[in-house]
Order: C-alpha cells, then sequence, then structure tokens
C-alpha cells in the first residue's frame, strides 16, 4: 500500500514538474511574439535620427529584455498554457 502511494506521488511530482516546463515555454514563447511586436513599434527610420554605430545591439537588447520583462501580462502564454495543459 505505501509502495503504491509513493509511486502515485512519484507521477504527481513529474507530471507537476512537466506542468511548470510547459508554463516557462508558453511564457518564452510570448515573449517572442511580443519581441516582434516592438521590433516593429520602434523600428523608425526618421532622417532626425542618424544610425549610430551601436544603435542595433543596444536596440535589439533593450526590445529583447522588454520583452521579457513583458511576457506573462499580455495573456497569450496563459491562452496557450490552459490549451496544452491536458495535452501534457
Amino acid at each position: 500500500m505505501k509502495a503504491q502511494a509513493l509511486q502515485t506521488q512519484i507521477q504527481l511530482s513529474a507530471h507537476q514538474e512537466k506542468l511548470q516546463k510547459l508554463k516557462k515555454v508558453c511564457k518564452s514563447f510570448e515573449s517572442e511574439i511580443l519581441n516582434f511586436y516592438i521590433k516593429q513599434a520602434l523600428d523608425s527610420k526618421n532622417p532626425l535620427y542618424p544610425k549610430s554605430a551601436g544603435e542595433g545591439i543596444y536596440k535589439s537588447m533593450y526590445q529583447e529584455e522588454l520583452s521579457k520583462e513583458l511576457s506573462g501580462n499580455f495573456g497569450y502564454s496563459e491562452l496557450l498554457y490552459n490549451f496544452l495543459k491536458n495535452r501534457v
């Protein structure tokens, strides 16, 4: 009886771990979507602001960090997680 309870506990723990990994991947996917939108929104070709040598690098780093910070707040990751959690 104890062995069966232990086996059930191990299975539940493994399932919870899979769900946590799924949530992390869904949040990462939302971050990628937001990164695309932010890149499009901040892509300015205004002649008043000339390009500098490191502008592209700093801009992409800023966009990536901004998208990571914003992910989880728009609902894409939650929607995807709720759709996939029963399939894990």
